[in-house]
């Protein structure tokens, strides 16, 4: 599957594909947006909100949440806030996400099922990783929208003046309701 990608991509070079999508590294509605990997938002999302390509900053993980105020997704909304001239977030969550009851001791159990070793697995809450935490999902997905905002929000390095927002995306028809 990877070469058929790579095959593609070196026909979309060659045939100068890329120009439509030229822009600059900066976002021109000055918004970040966090929000879920999830398969079915990928093009879903920014058709629903109008997007094109240089409007907005997408920062995408598992869930769109942000479980810990040094992750990468804070530091990525530090560096779009003070680097690339954000002055909104908008965390958005969706239905049904993959994440929503998500079982640490489920995510373990495959993961030794995949061949990782128990060894590994102790040498990780050896080094005071706190795994059931850390691979459990949430329970609900507005409570995960509003923790997160609330996260953004108090964090001490972030600006004062940035407004951050919550929704949930309807993963099947698009529609977001504000939470937040």
């Amino acid at each position: 599957m990877i070469e058929d990608i790579l095959k593609f991509n070196r026909e979309f070079v060659a045939g100068k594909g890329y120009e439509r999508f030229i822009t600059s590294k900066y976002p021109d509605k000055r918004i970040a947006i966090v929000t879920c990997m999830d398969t079915r938002l990928v093009e879903l999302l920014p058709a629903a909100l109008g997007l094109r390509n240089g409007d907005v900053k997408i920062i995408k993980n598992a869930g769109g949440t942000i479980t810990n105020p040094f992750d990468s997704t804070m530091r990525s909304l530090l560096v779009a806030v003070y680097e690339l001239g954000v002055n909104e977030i908008m965390v958005i969550g969706h239905t049904g996400c993959g994440v929503q009851g998500m079982n640490a001791a489920e995510m373990l159990q495959l993961m030794r099922e995949r061949g990782i070793n128990e060894e590994h697995i102790d040498l990780m809450r050896h080094c005071g990783i706190d795994l059931d935490s850390w691979l459990h999902g949430f329970d609900d997905s507005v409570d995960a929208v509003h923790e997160t905002i609330d996260l953004i929000s108090h964090h001490p390095l972030m600006a004062t003046d940035v407004k951050v927002s919550g929704f949930i995306m309807d993963s099947h028809t698009g529609e977001l309701t504000q939470v937040k």
